[in-house]
């Protein structure tokens, strides 16, 4: 059996998360030797969408594909950065009308290639088209040049997380959540052979609530009234996983979910 590595970096949050994929990346693809690294890019320009430049150095890094999810959208320039970039992913199942692709097919040599698709539940969230019928609809289309699929479902729900899991098992190599930003404890291979897990996690702060100062969110929640939206910048980790694909079947045959702390932290927990 010959397999592939893939290595998906969960929601990188404003320049810490950033830096945190400048530190660590380089060591993970030494290690791993990952055909394909996808990330989730939507709230790298401070919590809210990404930049040219933001995108290009994660290019730089060695990130092939970039996914997201609703707060993409939070700054106009990305209508233009959406249309003129194939792999930097909108969900699918936004209106065709709107600017850029759900999903691409990324080329990785004597493998052949990857398709990886984005998609946004409904549940908690904006109620825009059906998730489910979205993906049979890409999920077949992208199945005539690759069996390796990767789904990064951008949703709130745990519920609706699962069910698409279920829908999807056998039909693609992974459905992977975000947007929640914490990582769970299920990551499992599913009867067909599909990996799942609930939700990567975040890549950024945890010195915070979900990236935000804490002081901000706070107030937010005692008070219920708006406050200025400010990231923090303390404790930094990525958080990840590495899938083991047969690139003959496109079946999983690992899963392991991953959290580096940050490392002058950690060193600081040593010396001691």
């Amino acid at each position: 059996m010959s397999t592939i590595n893939v290595l998906f970096i969960g929601d990188i949050v404003g320049n810490a998360g950033l830096n945190a994929v400048r530190m660590f990346l380089p060591s993970l693809k030494q290690k791993y030797e990952p055909s394909c690294i996808i990330a989730n890019g939507e709230n790298a320009m401070e919590g809210k969408s990404i930049s040219q430049q933001q995108l290009k150095e994660l290019q730089e890094l060695g990130v092939h594909v970039i996914t997201s999810g609703n707060h993409i959208w939070e700054k106009w320039h990305i209508h233009k950065l959406l249309t003129s970039e194939q792999h930097l992913l909108r969900p699918a199942n936004y209106p065709r009308e709107n600017a850029g692709h759900g999903y691409t097919i990324y080329p990785l040599g004597a493998a052949g290639s990857i398709g990886v698709l984005n998609l946004q539940g409904r549940t908690f969230m904006n109620d825009i088209d059906c998730p489910f019928r979205t993906a049979e609809w890409a999920v077949s289309r992208i199945r005539e040049q690759t069996s390796i699929i990767i789904v990064d479902f951008h949703a709130e729900a745990t519920a609706e997380k699962v069910a698409m899991g279920w829908y999807l098992d056998g039909k693609v190599s992974a459905v992977l959540g975000t947007h929640t930003h914490i990582q769970t404890a299920d990551a499992k291979i599913l009867p067909e052979g599909t990996a799942y897990l609930t939700d990567v996690g975040m890549t950024g702060p945890y010195d915070s609530v979900l990236g935000m100062r804490k002081d901000i969110a706070l107030r937010r929640f005692i008070k219920q009234t708006p406050h200025k939206f400010e990231m923090a910048s303390d404790d930094v980790h990525v958080s990840a996983v590495l899938l083991e694909i047969d690139f003959t079947t496109g079946r999983a045959v690992s899963i392991t979910p991953m959290t580096i702390p940050e490392f002058s932290r950690h060193a600081e927990h040593t010396d001691h």
